[in-house]
């Protein structure tokens, strides 16, 4: 049974769980199932509406992971925490195989960092399952996305790329309702690019479809604030206060108890 997301109000706020040894912020932080699972529940507690669970480091210049060592990191981690929540889960992988799994486990959403690109089964999987699907942008792969990507207009690209995808899915059977849009904040992105997909989320909003921005903690937020990765949070919380103030519905964020103020105050301040 696939759970219902509800994004008529408030924003929903969804909390990254990284098992991984090699993420980009937390790499190894939660890389042990109890400490993953105890971290996940932590992260309801703070207020988060979805737990976004990965196994596979997407950062830029990483190298894929294998079928059975991704499954092996999320599927108990999923387990433990449909055991002790009722909270939707979200699996962060491009992989079809891995989507069948976690949804036996217990996952909602399908969030394919590759727009269904990666891997030809994976809108049909997400379909026949009746899953949520995030369908995100990326130019490239994460080995190599950040060669000197380059965009004309990168808003106008974008809507032509989600154009296409939605098509696609739905063509595959994904129910348009099922769908959420990720422009793809740093998955070869340019600094100035990142700044104007924040500045002009209602853009993609024509669409029809939700937006998910996952801003949190990226390298473009350390560039413009001059921090360093641990002092990127107030840089992070700023990009947050924006994209829910230009529409943005689903806020992808490592610390889920300050992005979950931000959004309470944002949205207050719009429904005055």
């Amino acid at each position: 049974m696939v759970r219902e997301l509800r994004f008529d109000g408030s924003p929903l706020v969804m909390g990254v769980l990284n098992i991984t040894p090699d993420s980009f912020y937390d790499g190894g932080k939660y890389y042990g199932t109890e400490t993953a699972i105890k971290h996940a529940l932590e992260m309801v507690e703070d207020g988060a509406d979805i737990i976004d669970v990965g196994g596979e480091s997407t950062r830029p210049f990483s190298e894929s992971t294998s079928l059975d060592e991704e499954l092996d990191r999320v599927m108990p981690v999923i387990e433990g925490v449909r055991a002790r929540s009722d909270i939707p889960i979200s699996i962060d992988t491009y992989k079809a195989e891995v989507v069948r799994g976690a949804h036996a486990a217990g996952a909602d959403i399908a969030n394919d960092i590759s727009g269904f690109l990666f891997d030809p089964d994976m809108a049909a999987t997400a379909a026949q399952l009746d899953m949520y699907a995030v369908i995100m942008h990326i130019k490239g792969t994460p080995k190599d996305m950040q060669q000197d990507p380059y965009y004309e207009d990168v808003v106008s690209e974008l809507k032509a790329f989600f154009t296409e995808r939605v098509a696609f899915a739905k063509g595959q059977g994904v129910k348009e309702e099922r769908i959420i849009l990720d422009p793809g904040i740093g998955f070869g992105k340019r600094t100035e690019d990142n700044l104007k997909i924040i500045k002009m989320i209602g853009e993609f909003k024509e669409l029809g479809r939700p937006i998910l921005m996952g801003t949190s903690m990226k390298a473009f937020i350390g560039r413009v604030t001059e921090s360093s990765l641990p002092d990127r949070i107030d840089g992070t919380l700023a990009s947050v206060a924006i994209s829910v103030w230009n529409g943005a519905v689903f806020l992808r964020v490592h610390d889920v108890k300050k992005a979950k103020r931000v959004v309470k105050l944002v949205s207050a301040i719009m429904n005055s």
